[in-house]
């Protein structure tokens, strides 16, 4: 009777710990896939002329399926799974290298996640939420060369450790309370600048109440804290500060939004 009575705690746990604040705690493997971390700023980078990856396939979907608000057109992308398909064996067959650069690495694993998200809601459309899907951050779904990974681990066993922080307003989870899906896909050449416009428009967006004593933040800010970084040193109000048009104070109480996890369809 004991034995069964820690076997539907751990179940307990294991079902209640499904949220991203699970995910962003969570240990996941990399599968070797190459990490590089963020030096100094991406303003300026060669594109390596031998890379194989072309990323236009996805911006012709996304312009054709998402809109200005980063609403998805996902019936419309079910009507073109064929492209879809074909960019995603396309990303499989080339994984990433040792020698690509950091701005190759991060618009790739950026736009791997992006486009395995779509597909997942695609695998089960219709659907009401991403998180009526079973295990959608822990499923091996996003294949990279001969290896099978989640999307919790392309998010935390390789973003995240790419000492980006901006990469949370870049990747979405198809929710209205995410990040919107820009309508473009991230490249190597100017994925600073993407990365500057998805960090201001999101936290200048309905998604935060910004005030200087008491603003109400996206979730996201709680669950991945300790990410958000000024000259190397934790400061989620100072990181906040740099993209918002209201500053907060630096003794401000911080409050959290209740997050939205339907679809972000259109």
């Amino acid at each position: 009777m004991r034995k069964i009575t820690i076997a539907l705690q751990i179940v307990f746990v294991v079902v209640a710990l499904q949220g991203c604040n699970f995910i962003s705690a969570a240990g996941f493997s990399s599968q070797g896939q190459p990490i590089k971390e963020v030096q100094g700023d991406l303003t300026f980078t060669e594109v390596d002329p031998t890379l194989k990856v072309d990323h236009s396939a996805w911006t012709t979907l996304l312009q054709k399926y998402v809109d200005k608000d980063g609403f998805v057109s996902y019936k419309g992308f079910l009507n073109d799974r064929d492209a879809l398909n074909r960019y995603l064996q396309h990303l499989a067959s080339n994984p990433p290298k040792d020698n690509w650069n950091v701005p190759e690495l991060l618009a790739y694993y950026i736009n791997l996640y992006n486009a395995h998200t779509v597909n997942l809601i695609l695998d089960n459309y219709p659907v009401n939420s991403i998180k009526d899907i079973s295990g959608p951050w822990t499923r091996s779904i996003v294949i990279i060369g001969d290896k099978n990974l989640s999307l919790g681990s392309v998010e935390n066993g390789i973003l995240r450790k790419m000492n980006e922080p901006r990469i949370h307003f870049a990747i979405n989870c198809a929710s209205i309370s995410c990040p919107n899906l820009l309508n473009e896909a991230f490249i190597a050449s100017k994925i600073n600048e993407q990365l500057e416009r998805v960090s201001f428009n999101f936290i200048n967006s309905d998604k935060n109440e910004i005030s200087s004593n008491n603003p109400k933040l996206s979730k996201i800010f709680k669950w991945y804290k300790k990410d958000f970084k000024v000259n190397g040193e934790k400061d989620l109000i100072g990181f906040i500060n740099k993209y918002s048009k209201i500053k907060i104070k630096s003794d401000a109480s911080l409050d959290y939004k209740e997050y939205n996890w339907n679809l972000n369809e259109k």
